[in-house]
């Protein structure tokens, strides 16, 4: 039982960092614009579509290829700001999140319409090979480098909010009029902020997409996979706190691995079902979140 644990957590770490990544984007979504943005995995799912055809059947450059499909992950988020957002953004909470459902379900569609007749495929990886396997479970230098990726966007997004453009962006976002007041373009700091959330979910996309495969042009990334639990992290988080959020991906990575213990071999959708009761827990106990103070966002 204890190796299975183990295992469960270095499963669940592994795959936590790809719903870190996908709460981070959440969370700076919401914290800039209280738009609760249902579109997040498709930038990702876009953009892992992308690399993949200009790598496999573009013939690009692996490095290229990828740079390609964060662009392309950019660019979609963006769209979706100037598009989807700013024209909805006197329309209420409910409209917004209507809209960006919106926005995932035609990426959905059109990834169907252009690739229905395909076979399974899957992303190349960057790496081959195993880096190690404690507790019997192979980790792979692909998983690795996306945890790694994960520490470095982390460390990044710090000490960008450190930066004069960081604290122009937490301005805009607490106090949108008196920022357009001393000179800050909330325009721009909602562009800015959707690029970065474009950025993220193309990064864990391009890094997972390697362990997952696809076809029918539906990548099992995006909403099939990381969305609710990126969802959950970011209400671990208290859809406010940026280190919460990596720290909830994590956990919520953590917790849907302990679904797949031999004690639960007889029960159907453990792992969902696992996820559940431990966030209707936290709703329950802590509504306002695991990794946030009582009165004061971290």
């Amino acid at each position: 039982m204890l190796d299975e644990i183990g295992a469960a957590l270095v499963v669940g770490v592994l795959t936590g960092s790809v719903y870190s990544m996908v709460a981070l984007a959440i969370v700076l979504i919401y914290r800039a614009s209280r738009v609760f943005n249902f579109a997040q995995t498709e930038f990702g799912t876009t953009g892992l579509f992308a690399a993949f055809v200009a790598v496999e059947l573009w013939g690009w450059n692996y490095g290229l290829g990828i740079l390609f499909g964060l662009a392309v992950g950019i660019c979609m988020a963006l769209a979706t700001e100037r598009l989807i957002i700013h024209p909805l953004r006197d329309s209420s909470r409910v409209t917004l999140l209507v809209g960006t459902a919106g926005v995932a379900l035609a990426a959905i569609g059109i990834q169907f319409w252009l690739n229905n007749e395909q076979p399974i495929r899957q992303m190349p990886r960057l790496v081959e090979g195993t880096a190690a396997a404690p507790f019997g479970t192979p980790v792979t230098y692909q998983q690795v480098i996306t945890f790694l990726v994960l520490i470095a966007v982390a460390v990044g997004l710090v000490f960008f909010f450190r930066s004069p453009t960081g604290l122009a962006v937490q301005a805009a976002q607490q106090e949108s009029t008196a920022s357009e007041l001393v000179g800050i373009s909330v325009r721009r700091v909602s562009m800015l902020t959707w690029g970065i959330a474009g950025l993220l979910g193309g990064l864990a996309g391009v890094l997972a997409g390697p362990n997952l495969t696809f076809s029918a042009g539906f990548l099992t990334f995006g909403a099939g996979a990381a969305l609710l639990p990126g969802f959950m992290a970011a209400v671990l988080a208290g859809m406010r706190s940026m280190p919460g959020a990596v720290a909830g991906g994590l956990l919520v990575g953590f917790v849907e691995q302990l679904g797949a213990l031999s004690i639960f071999d007889e029960v159907q959708g453990s792992r969902a079902l696992l996820l559940f009761l431990f966030l209707l827990g936290v709703l329950l106990l802590r509504p306002q979140g695991v990794f946030v103070r009582e009165k004061a966002a971290v």
